[in-house]
């Protein structure tokens, strides 16, 4: 019998390695032996933390998740690793799955995606977030020569932020209360915002009422606000007054479980994906891979994702 270990919330605030047995591997399933996933610092330290509003625990559910979000849990969203067994055409290739944290996992092979040589595996796992950034452009209808702020410079902001600067012609400024983080994305070559400029768009990733009150206040008139953050059980305040009325503002939510409606005739799932994938080709992805992690020292790190000040933090198995 395989054995397997993956990462568990026991209690709020507490993780714990817990190892199982897998059993016969059922027909169309696959058996994956992991070589790194990546861990969401937003998503997965609210989940962490107990913050999961009770209303959104089946919407908050991922694949492969077990356990339930008043604790235990085991939960995870971005996984790489080899197929070992399952059908022939599959064997051997290095696969993408939305998967908790585990060195060997069962999964079925349609919810695998086979990665490209020519992608490494600690990139592929940032398959996921990338994801959400690609919606998030795709929500803000961002344009040539348009110029974009981008509030919280974390994962998904920097992901934000090097997408839209990879179309032609768009003025990408960052701005992060971080020091840390400011020059971060100085050496990763985006122009820290310094003052309050006029913005035809704001991509708010803080998950701050600071943050998202700077994004409303610095868009130029009919300018768009497109909100990444999520807040789990917290309640924010922001000034709708000043500008917001007069200079009609749009706050736009983002969220990566659905395609953006004006696509959803042409797009799926998969296709949004290989479009991820495509992207990740380009080795200036690897820059947003600040901190590794080896599988066996996990749960140390959960504790300390409260004062996290990196981007992706990959676990290497």
């Amino acid at each position: 019998m395989t054995k397997a270990t993956s990462l568990w919330f026991e209690k709020k605030s507490r993780a714990c390695l817990q190892q199982t047995t897998l059993q016969d591997l059922p027909p169309h399933f696959c058996r994956v032996k992991t070589i790194c996933s990546s861990i969401s610092p937003g998503t997965e330290k609210l989940v962490f933390s107990g913050k999961i509003p009770p209303s959104l625990y089946e919407k908050m559910r991922c694949p492969y998740m077990d356990g339930s979000f008043d604790f235990p849990i085991k939960y995870g969203y971005s996984l790489v690793g080899r197929v070992l067994e399952g059908p022939q055409e599959l064997l051997g290739t290095v696969v993408h799955a939305l998967h908790p944290h585990q060195d060997i996992c069962d999964i079925a092979a349609h919810d695998l995606h086979i990665i490209s040589p020519q992608i490494p595996a600690e990139r592929a796992s940032l398959a996921s977030n990338m994801e959400t950034a690609v919606t998030a452009i795709w929500d803000g209808n961002v344009q040539i020569g348009d110029r974009i702020l981008v509030v919280g410079f974390g994962i998904i902001g920097s992901l934000v932020a090097r997408i839209a600067s990879l179309i032609p012609g768009v003025c990408v400024e960052v701005h992060d209360i971080c020091p840390q983080k400011k020059s971060l994305a100085n050496k990763m070559g985006f122009s820290v915002a310094t003052t309050c400029g006029k913005y035809d768009a704001a991509f708010h990733c803080s998950a701050s009422a600071s943050g998202l009150q700077m994004a409303i206040d610095c868009v130029d008139f009919e300018g768009s606000v497109i909100e990444l953050s999520w807040y789990g059980a917290r309640e924010i305040s922001i000034n709708l007054g000043g500008s917001f009325h007069a200079m009609r503002k749009k706050i736009i939510c983002s969220q990566v479980s659905n395609i953006p409606g004006n696509k959803q005739n042409r797009w799926d799932y998969k296709r949004r994906k290989d479009s991820v994938f495509t992207l990740l080709q380009n080795p200036i992805f690897d820059s947003h891979i600040t901190t590794r992690v080896p599988f066996t020292n996990l749960v140390d790190k959960f504790s300390m994702l409260e004062n996290y000040k990196g981007l992706a933090c990959v676990v290497n198995y």
